[in-house]
């Protein structure tokens, strides 16, 4: 009797909520500055698999090497809510210490994107410079660059712009700003005519700037970013789709509106099965 009014006034759950109940989970642990790309990243891919539901996490290299060693450590679980299927740091450097120690599944380790240089102009400039050739060669055109003492944008625009033997005809000509942001700031105040920023920096402020040339090759990347599987991922089946997916045309275009560029050639093709 008790078993049949159990059964009678239990409320019977909507097609919605066994939908959630039966979506299996891809959980990443990612830096703060890849949030843009990684969200959207997930979301496409929860629209072709719709039995998945991506969770990401965001915390410092610090914190998310921290949180990896309690991982291994003391069990399988993070921050008591699950386990960890994929780590998304800011730069590789913090997934080669992990991969020394372990805690990365070897052969897993997916480079999907780079962060190349492009120069801008402000929107609603229309005489402007065809490319960062152009640009260089034109010695009445100032350039805005960030500080190459202070930043790793402004160092490597600077190697960048040597690579091209560029640097007799820059002389007098460089803007120097802070950071990023004040690169932006200098060329939509006028003190420069164009300016060299990241492409996901570019992107951002695309009401505000124009990409008119983007470089290409080593030498005009800011840097990579790539994607490893935690050493005690509990479905790498799922984990290998996702970082096999990541390379896929439909995923670089969604990287690209973003500003991104493609990964080097050369740099993992795909995770090892």
């Amino acid at each position: 009797m008790l078993a049949v009014l159990w059964i009678f006034f239990t409320p019977y759950p909507s097609p919605l909520t066994l939908d959630a109940w039966a979506a299996e989970s891809l959980i990443i642990a990612a830096s703060p500055g890849l949030a843009r790309p990684i969200e959207a990243l997930s979301r496409r891919f929860e629209s072709t698999h719709p039995q998945v539901r991506v969770r990401v996490s965001y915390d410092s290299a610090l914190s998310l090497r921290q949180t990896i060693a309690t991982v291994e450590n003391r069990g399988p679980y993070f921050i008591g809510t699950g386990p960890i299927h994929l780590i998304a740091p800011g730069g590789d450097e913090l997934i080669a210490r992990l991969q020394q120690k372990y805690y990365v599944l070897p052969g897993t380790t997916t480079t999907y994107a780079s962060v190349p240089l492009a120069l801008v102009v402000p929107e609603s400039l229309v005489d402007a410079p065809a490319s960062f050739e152009a640009a260089a060669r034109d010695t009445r055109i100032r350039i805005a660059i960030a500080d190459p003492e202070l930043t790793a944008l402004g160092q490597e625009t600077i190697r960048f712009l040597e690579a091209a033997s560029w640097g007799r005809n820059l002389t007098g000509r460089l803007d120097i700003a802070a950071d990023a942001a004040g690169v932006l700031d200098h060329l939509l105040n006028g003190k420069a005519d164009v300016a060299i920023v990241s492409g996901p920096d570019a992107a951002r402020e695309q009401e505000r700037v124009r990409v008119i040339d983007v470089a290409s090759g080593s030498a005009g990347s800011i840097k990579v970013h790539s994607m490893a599987m935690e050493r005690t991922c509990p479905n790498r089946a799922l984990c290998r789709e996702f970082l096999e997916w990541i390379r896929t045309a439909e995923a670089q275009a969604v990287l690209r509106g973003l500003g991104y560029g493609p990964p080097p050639h050369g740099r993992a093709d795909a995770a090892a099965h």
